[in-house]
């Protein structure tokens, strides 16, 4: 018993920026899980608070996370960030570069070990996709190189296309609809990873001294899938047949162009990842480290499995998981 407790002591602590956002209690989930001490930075419950958030936050303080609530004000984020070892960053558009006010707080309290900004989608400093996505990445972009300048200790993560998301977002599992929307031809490869599985990796790759000042791709070799092999495997298993409605680039790029702001920004990453193939059409660098190679003994779910999986369990609640 006493061992234990050793251990548990050893155990980073780790603070989630959004973790009760849509991929943030996935952090928040793994990091609990893999026995780390764990703390959320959020605002105060108010009047405007949802049921489910109040609700996520009961479940979240019986699991025995602790709950730091403040604004994003530079003297309370300090005052947080000195508590713990680890910064987990999982705020979503439009606030970004909020997280310039989390580096400076990081900076100054001078403790902290890793630093991972919300990333966990393509991986920016290789792509070049159209003027809306473009806009929302070179933020990102911006927040690693502030990091970078700052000297904090720091992980990227590029965990490319959030599974659950993205298959009810193409799939529309949970509607009766026949037709499926198909962005140019459905045969370019898209990368879907399974949101637990993101979450355990990130919580991994926070703690391992191999991937400090690194950028950490996740790229596991069954979870690479066109659109046209998602539709055919999802008809396969329902028994259901799909009309494919095509949606040409052309159609794509003048609806980047016409449409407001942030509604230009979604058609922008689909043809990024499912006509440009941004997601897939580099190779690995210098810089980069691939997830499933660094943690070979993890079993992360593959496309297929999620599939199955979601035959018989509720898709999960609709929500922003771009970028």
């Amino acid at each position: 018993m006493e061992v234990q407790r050793q251990m548990a002591s050893e155990k980073s602590r780790i603070l989630i920026f959004g973790g009760t956002g849509y991929i943030g209690k996935y952090m928040v989930k793994a990091s609990i899980a893999l026995g780390h001490p764990t703390f959320i930075y959020s605002r105060p419950l108010n009047a405007k608070t949802s049921p489910s958030k109040i609700q996520l936050r009961q479940e979240f303080t019986s699991m025995g996370v602790t709950f730091i609530h403040g604004e994003l004000e530079y003297d309370q984020i300090v005052v947080a960030i000195k508590k713990v070892d680890i910064v987990i960053s999982t705020l979503a558009y439009p606030r970004v570069l909020d997280q310039l006010k989390i580096i400076d707080a990081i900076k100054v309290a001078g403790n902290i070990k890793r630093f991972l900004p919300s990333e966990f989608g393509s991986e920016e400093d290789t792509i070049k996709p159209l003027p809306p996505f473009q806009a929302f990445l070179d933020k990102k972009i911006a927040i690693r190189r502030a990091t970078e300048e700052a000297g904090i200790p720091y992980t990227y993560v590029s965990a490319n296309c959030c599974g659950a998301y993205f298959v009810n977002f193409l799939l529309h599992r949970n509607d009766d609809a026949r037709e499926i929307v198909v962005y140019g031809d459905g045969k370019t490869k898209a990368i879907l990873n399974y949101e637990e599985d993101i979450a355990l990796y990130t919580i991994k790759v926070a703690n391992d001294q191999r991937t400090c000042n690194r950028i950490v791709v996740y790229r596991p070799p069954k979870n690479f899938i066109s659109q046209n092999e998602l539709i055919s495997l999802w008809e396969r298993k329902t028994g259901r047949n799909f009309n494919r409605k095509s949606v040409s680039e052309e159609e794509i790029v003048k609806l980047s162009e016409i449409l407001p702001s942030p509604e230009n920004i979604p058609v922008s990453i689909m043809h990024s990842v499912f006509i440009k193939g941004d997601l897939v059409n580099f190779e690995l660098g210098e810089n980069h480290d691939e997830v499933s190679k660094l943690y070979p003994d993890h079993k992360y779910k593959s496309i297929d499995e999620l599939l199955d999986k979601f035959l018989v369990d509720p898709p999960p609640p609709a929500s922003a998981a771009f970028g």
